[in-house]
């Protein structure tokens, strides 16, 4: 079996290299087609793609294996996700694209100031080095579980030949290149969770109604939670959901940048829209899985895998089943999983890379700023020329215009060079990063993955939602030097209160957490800002 699993590993691994070759030979290349796709990526494949991208391991594992503790309580979350994707549609994106952002941090930069721009692009780095990491490490951690652990191989293997491989189909096309992919891997992850209902259905000898009958007459479809303090009460649920898609989607520069490769806002707009909808149905499919996992657990009497503690732990809920049900079960797993971890790293990866290029290294700017001083000396040039040689003045004038036309080329062929030999180098970086990342979280994998995940959002994500909302929807500008440390105080304060909220209150707080730490920066940004003169130019409405 495990020889089976490596070779449609290799398989698959040699498909998506296939897909990099084709998306390499036509349009925009170098640094055009990473960083932006030549902006001619086809809406319906971004929309498609992005569902895979959102999904990743977290979804494919968690959410089956937390109906075992919260039934289908997680889909208020998935309601609220629309109404962001709706918000993102309506009012980032025209800002975006009104402004013609790279990276969307650089708005931070217009709107404050340096320090503005570095903080938020440098908690976006934070929440996405280690939220995409954690989803990488649990495909690592599975298959490294129920493959590589048979062989005697230590974890940190797979982990390098997993980033390794990523690194190298995302080295040359970029964001260009993931585009593409990620349709494939969205395509691969659902067919993976599709054939394991199918095969649960029938080897307990069941339609899908008689297993929701079933599985509402154990609770496992149970989806509103109505106790206001519990931390899955449906409203917290919906709007923490809603501030979730805003944050993780709409302010996060992995997401953003699938968006910005689109032709046109309004083709953007309907790939936002059309993944929302998408959306609903697949995290209902992987419920449904859940529930079809917990029933034949039931019937066929299965042990629910037990972590060191003796309790269940319910991210090894699905890949236990599946690798007992079938050959057929076991390699569709693998390959959901392998298309979970690579959908999930290879946007992260050139994500940060773009960010860093642009946030704290200036491209975009640089280029700009070395021209106009090429130019100005090719026009004093020109003049101390048609001074010195009246008789000869056009064709002074001729000479001097070609000189200054082959001296900006070579200065833009020098900085392009340049530039792409920097971004090479800053993506091998990250992707050492994040290696280092998944491989010091092993010791500390305890409780299901999705509360992890969205616990570091909460805190990472938090003060970057207070940034967007005070510049957008007010006309004070923040002491621009003051924003780095109001973004780190805010979640300090939150801390406090997670650890302490049901002493002082009698109150769990959940998902909402990240909703608080938004408004915390706010208020913070609010009473140390100046306002705004009228004078002072706009670029902070869309």
């Amino acid at each position: 079996m495990e020889l089976t699993i490596l070779i449609c590993f290799a398989l698959y691994t040699a498909l998506l290299f296939g897909v990099m070759w084709l998306t390499g030979r036509r349009g925009a290349k170098g640094n055009e087609a990473f960083f932006r796709a030549g902006r001619r990526s086809p809406w319906p494949v971004v929309a498609y793609g992005m569902i895979g991208a959102s999904l990743s391991g977290v979804t494919f594992m968690s959410v089956p294996g937390g109906v075992y503790n919260g039934g289908w309580t997680y889909m208020p979350l998935v309601f609220g996700y629309v109404l962001g994707y709706a918000v993102i549609a309506l009012v980032l994106l025209p800002l975006y694209y009104r402004l013609n952002l790279t990276s969307i941090y650089t708005y931070l930069m217009q709107r404050f100031g340096p320090f503005s721009e570095k903080t938020g692009a440098l908690f976006f780095i934070l929440s996405r080095l280690l939220g995409s990491a954690l989803r990488m490490y649990l495909v690592v951690f599975v298959l490294y579980e129920f493959v590589f652990r048979a062989w005697g191989i230590p974890f940190w293997v797979p982990a390098v030949v997993f980033i390794a491989i990523i690194l190298l189909y995302t080295f040359r096309g970029g964001i260009k290149t993931v585009v593409w992919t990620d349709m494939l891997q969205t395509t691969f992850l659902l067919l993976a969770a599709a054939a394991t209902v199918v095969a649960i259905l029938s080897a307990l000898d069941m339609n899908l109604a008689d297993l929701m009958r079933v599985s509402d007459e154990k609770g496992y479809t149970r989806m509103w939670e109505t106790d206001p303090s519990a931390p899955k009460y449906y409203w917290k649920q919906i709007v923490s959901g809603m501030f979730i898609t805003i944050t993780m989607t709409g302010l996060d520069q992995d997401m953003m940048q699938k968006n910005l490769t689109c032709k046109s806002l309004r083709d953007a707009q309907k790939n936002v829209m059309t993944s929302s909808m998408l959306f609903i149905v697949v995290n209902i499919l992987f419920l449904c899985l859940g529930s079809a996992l917990l029933v034949y657990a039931d019937h066929t009497g299965f042990p629910l895998p037990l972590g060191d503690g003796g309790a269940v732990v319910p991210d090894k809920i699905f890949p236990s089943i599946a690798f007992s049900l079938s050959g057929f079960t076991a390699v569709c797993f693998v390959l959901g999983m392998v298309a979970a971890g690579y959908s999930s790293a290879d946007g992260t990866l050139t994500a940060l890379t773009t960010t860093f290029c642009y946030d704290f290294l200036g491209f975009g700017r640089k280029e700009t700023e070395e021209q106009r001083v090429e130019s100005g000396k090719q026009q004093a040039e020109s003049e101390k020329q048609q001074v010195e040689s009246g008789n000869q003045r056009v064709e002074s004038k001729k000479q001097v215009r070609n000189n200054s036309q082959f001296s900006i080329s070579n200065s833009q062929f020098s900085t392009l060079n340049s530039q792409l030999k920097i971004r090479r180098l800053v993506h091998v970086a990250f992707a050492l990063l994040y290696l280092l990342v998944i491989i010091a979280f092993r010791p500390f994998h305890r409780q299901s993955l999705i509360d992890t995940l969205f616990d570091v959002a909460g805190f990472t994500y938090g003060p970057l939602l207070g940034l967007y909302a005070f510049g957008l929807f007010t006309r004070r500008r923040a002491r621009d030097r003051w924003v780095p440390f109001i973004a780190i105080l805010s979640p300090v304060l939150c801390y406090l209160l997670k650890l302490n909220s049901y002493q002082w209150f009698g109150y769990h707080f959940g998902f909402e957490l990240l909703l608080l730490n938004g408004l915390i920066t706010f208020a913070l940004l609010w009473l140390s800002s100046l306002s705004i003169n009228k004078s002072t130019p706009q670029v902070d409405k869309p």
